[in-house]
Formats: C-alpha cells, structure tokens, sequence
C-alpha cells in the first residue's frame, strides 16, 4: 500500500472509531399498559415481537417491576387498585385495593435488603395522597396512605434508601416531599408552568422536574426543592428520565418528536435525538421514556400509533418499533 492509501486507511479507521456503535440486540422483555384497550403486554426484546398480551384494570397506566424480576405492578389509574402480575405468564395474582376514588398513577417498586422487604410506593390522584405497600407479595401487605394535600398527584420518585418521596401534583403545579417514616408531608414548591415529569438522579441528590408549559426541565435540591438550575428544552418536555449511570437526563419533548438529553453535570442540553419528524409527532403523541438498565438504549412509547421506539441512545437513532396494544403508555423493563 502507498503512502496515500495508508493515509486514506488511517482516517477511515479514526471515522469508524468516531462512530458510536450500534447496541447490540438485548435479552429480556419489555411490560407495556395499553390505556385505550385496558391490557397488559410483554414484548420479547431479543425478537421484538408481542409475546403475550392480557386484559387489565380499566385505564392502566404507570407499571414497575419487583427487584427480583419476578413481579410487574400496575397502577389503575381507572379504578382503585394496585394489580400485580407475573413476570413469565401475566397471570395476574394480587389485587391491592387502595380505597374509593384512590385513582392511582405514578408507581415505584423497591426492596430493604437489610429487611428482606419489599415496599411499593404510588401515587392516588383521587384521594390527593401517596401510598406505602409493604410486603405486596405476603399474606396481609402493610398498607400506609400519606395525605398530599395536593390536586393530581401524578407522578412519584423515590430515594435509593426509600426514606423520602416526591410526588408531582399537576393539579396544582407543585412537587411535595413526603418524609416516609413519618408519614408526612414536609413540604411543597411551585416548579414552573405544567409541571409533570418528575426523575431523582441514582444517587438522590438532585431532583429533575421536567414543566411542559415551561418548555424547561428544573433541577432541584431533592430536600429543600429549592430550584439549582433550569433548562431549556424541546417542546412540550411530558417527561423526563435520568440514565441508569446518572450522567444524563432525557426529557420526552411530545410536539417535536425528539429526545433532549441534558448533561447533570452542567444541567446543559448535549444532544437532541430525533424519534419521529415534528410533521409526525402529532400523529404518534410520544409519551413515557424507560431507559434499559445498561442505560445504551431508551424506550419511547407512541400512544398515538399504538407503538413502542427502541432508540439506540449512543448512535442516537431508531432501530426498532414495537406494537403493544392500543395506546401504550406505562412501561415498565425486565433485563
């Protein structure tokens, strides 16, 4: 080989190394609630395909996995109950009623390894609460309703040690910090215009709350919800999710069909990832984001279009759709 085919060769390999590399096919499946067609669904990653698809509660929508896989909650938002289902089959095995007009939204599901306890913390709109569910697998689970005071408290976070949550209330434009010991309240704070997604970074030190009216994502002292910075978004940022490894946020910006991933270091945007044209996003109305727990891909469900982006996060591209029943909005992962 020339000298010149060797230098041609030798920027080629650079280009190629500068290119992130596709992700390969994960194992594991996907939990997706259909809202519209009130069912539950499984999609086999590896094959992208819809295993299995079952009825449920009526209006489903936010869902959580049980740390040992084993388990897949769902919050019916419809109804009253916390609706509990296997992993493998979707048979459905525990109905947890939270009491009349509880509406339940916003679900976490997390385990005390010093305890052996599980707990399973959710919103309830209706009741203007949170609720605390310990042992949501045993004979008579704990069950602790925590007073919001707060109109449509939709969404919730919840800190590694699952001494503190906070709930965002989108009827009344705030977020609520609820000391979980004590079953209290502690406080609450204005977070921008239409607040609604809500994400505590892996180590519970910083808040992010994204405000689609605001077109802003704010970060907060998780403690004293005293706002640290804010960030200009795409629009219409519904919800926002921080990756596995903490060092970016991603908001789901609904009228552009696009994913704007912030740096929580410098609580600067980095990157935009376009999922669908803005022509499009109308018509697909994406939703919820899920990272997969590796934190190389996001998950965006298209209410809309009744299906699922698998979005490759370092190449910053669309590499599959998924259907899953009809108006896809809670998911929920299985690694």
């Amino acid at each position: 080989m020339g000298r010149g085919g060797a230098l041609i060769a030798g920027a080629l390999a650079v280009l190629a190394a500068s290119v992130p590399a596709a992700a390969e096919t994960p194992e594991g499946a996907l939990f997706v609630a259909g809202k519209r067609g009130n069912t539950l669904s499984k999609v086999d990653l590896a094959t992208g395909a819809e295993a299995l698809r079952v009825p449920s509660c009526t209006n489903p929508h936010e869902l959580a996995t049980s740390p040992d896989g084993k388990h897949v909650a769902l919050a019916c938002y419809g109804g009253t109950s916390i609706d509990i289902f296997r992993t493998d089959t979707l048979e459905k095995v525990r109905s947890i009623d939270l009491g009349a007009n509880a509406r339940p939204h916003g679900i976490v599901w997390q385990q005390d390894e010093e305890l052996g306890r599980d707990t399973i913390y959710a919103t309830a709109e209706g009741r203007k609460a949170m609720f605390v569910v310990d042992y949501p697998l045993g004979e008579d689970p704990d069950i602790l309703e925590i007073p919001t005071g707060k109109d449509g408290s939709h969404m919730i976070a919840v800190s590694p040690d699952g001494a503190f949550a906070c709930t965002m209330d989108m009827g009344s434009g705030t977020v609520t910090l609820i000391e979980v010991m004590d079953a209290r309240a502690l406080r609450s704070a204005a977070v921008g215009v239409e607040p609604e997604g809500i994400a505590l970074a892996p180590d519970g030190k910083t808040l992010w709350v994204s405000a689609r009216g605001s077109d802003t994502v704010f970060a907060l002292d998780p403690m004293t919800l005293d706002i640290r910075a804010e960030v200009p978004t795409g629009r219409f940022p519904l919800r926002i999710a921080v990756r596995p490894q903490g060092d970016v946020a991603v908001t789901s910006d609904l009228q552009d069909g696009s994913l704007s991933v912030i740096d929580t270091a410098t609580a600067k945007v980095i990157r935009t990832i376009l999922v669908s044209s803005p022509a499009e996003a109308e018509k697909r109305f994406q939703v919820t984001i899920l990272w997969s727990k590796d934190g190389e891909r996001i998950y965006v469900a298209e209410t809309a279009s009744d299906t699922v982006a698998e979005v490759d996060y370092a190449a910053g591209t669309v590499l599959r759709r998924f259907t899953a029943g009809e108006g896809g909005d809670g998911m929920a992962i299985l690694p």
